[in-house]
């Protein structure tokens, strides 16, 4: 008899999935434990796997399809055999919602770009001409980066789900001859024309709403900010990058990010103002024994935050592996659930983006959330008093006043403060 494989829930917030990609065609010999599909979850992409051998009788959706939970997506049989006839199950379409957007203050970019792909062929890479009108499906990041680049959407072929254009298209049509032609001709690429779009919500951009709204409407947010002297964090980056980056990875080689010291710095400064560690239940307010600190990444059409977990106990060599491990597997939708829940704190980084001073929306099960600002050139008064070229940066944090009183979060934030001043305590 058949065996119909169904849409796994792969998250504990997951209602429906995305099929990204087949990995087995309508023919295809399958055997227990391989992997027949790429699906999408709300926060990342993972592998269905069979059960069963046999033969791929059907594939009932298709590529860039969405269902529910447990609605059938394939059937595996013996050879000969018919596919049974199945019911699909299409998610709801989600309810109106007013319109607001939280977009410029939780999405956080990772501190190092990941390695660009391998470039494409230039016939691979771009597309004909659309008709006028025509809608052009492309993520966030890509319009946003297609409008830097003055690159026109229309003319690139998209990789992504259904074809849709995701950051690393624009980035390789850019430099395709063909691209660059057109932009000279002005044939298709305008400045200032606006156009209206419609595009489906995607289960990643569904489950950002949903935390986010929640958050925002249950938890009662304060806002505290500290100035920091960010001269001594940037000279001992500098200082430990000028020795370490020679070294060939196997002997200790190695390249700090500003966010790496940022995150153990967070890390260490909750073993002096322990109580930020804590989480609303409602009755009862747990503080956690260990710092399970996320950290945003910005992907393709949403964002995730992975967690480092013990943060606390871990060096800088250590947080710095781990973050970059995470940044990567983020970036190719590989994050495991166990590898992006559970947090106790939550930093979020703006400036690379030139950002001065934000503040985030508390990850739900937090009890604040700290927002790290570029570093700014600006006069100040040194301890002689004299006017100075100083180099400060701007830490908000966003507390859950459920929680933590301003008080208590202004201890965290000067302890944070010490820390990042006198960054040899990092190294201990």
């Amino acid at each position: 008899m058949a065996e119909i494989i169904e849409m796994p829930k792969l998250s504990d917030t997951m209602t429906s999935g995305t099929l990204i990609k087949w990995l087995k065609k309508e023919g295809d010999a399958v055997a227990a434990g391989d992997m027949v599909a790429e699906v999408e979850t709300d926060k990342a992409t993972m592998e269905v796997e069979c059960f069963e051998d046999g033969k791929m009788l059907k594939l009932y959706i298709e590529e860039g399809d969405s269902v529910e939970i447990g609605s059938p997506i394939c059937a595996v049989g013996e050879e000969g055999e018919s596919a049974p006839e199945v019911e699909i199950k299409t998610p709801a379409a989600p309810e109106a919602e007013e319109d607001v957007s939280f977009e410029e203050e939780t999405t956080p970019e990772a501190p190092e770009e990941a390695p660009a792909a391998e470039p494409e062929p230039v016939a691979e890479t771009l597309a004909p001409p659309v008709e006028p009108g025509a809608r052009v499906k492309a993520s966030p990041l890509a319009r946003k980066l297609a409008a830097d680049l003055k690159v026109d959407l229309a003319r690139i072929k998209g990789s992504g789900p259904g074809g849709r254009i995701l950051k690393a298209d624009v980035k390789t049509a850019s430099a395709s001859p063909q691209m660059a032609l057109v932009a000279d001709a002005g044939s298709s690429v305008s400045l200032g024309q606006l156009e209206e779009k419609v595009e489906k919500v995607t289960n990643m951009r569904a489950s950002i709403a949903k935390a986010l709204v929640r958050s925002k409407t249950e938890a009662p947010h304060f806002y505290l900010q500290s100035e920091i002297d960010a001269g001594p964090l940037a000279q001992a980056r500098q200082d430990l990058n000028s020795f370490l980056t020679k070294l060939p990875p196997e002997s200790g080689g190695i390249k700090f990010t500003v966010n790496d010291l940022i995150l153990k710095a967070s890390a260490l400064a909750v073993l002096k103002v322990p109580a930020i560690n804590r989480s609303w239940q409602g009755d009862t307010i747990t503080q956690a024994a260990s710092v399970h600190l996320a950290f945003g990444v910005a992907i393709d059409d949403g964002l995730v935050t992975p967690v480092i977990r013990d943060a606390q106990s871990k060096s800088l060599r250590q947080i710095s592996t781990e973050a970059s491990e995470l940044i990567a597997k983020a970036r190719d939708r590989k994050l495991k659930p166990d590898e992006m829940t559970g947090s106790t704190l939550t930093v979020t980084n703006l400036g690379m983006f030139g950002i001065s001073d934000f503040y985030g929306i508390i990850n739900p099960g937090n009890a604040a959330i700290l927002s790290v600002g570029t570093t700014v050139k600006k006069p100040v008064v040194n301890e002689h008093d004299q006017i100075v070229v100083g180099h400060r940066m701007k830490i908000g944090l966003s507390g859950d006043h459920r929680v933590i009183d301003g008080a208590l979060g202004a201890l965290y934030l000067d302890a944070l403060r010490e820390l990042l001043e006198k960054p040899s305590i990092l190294l201990v």
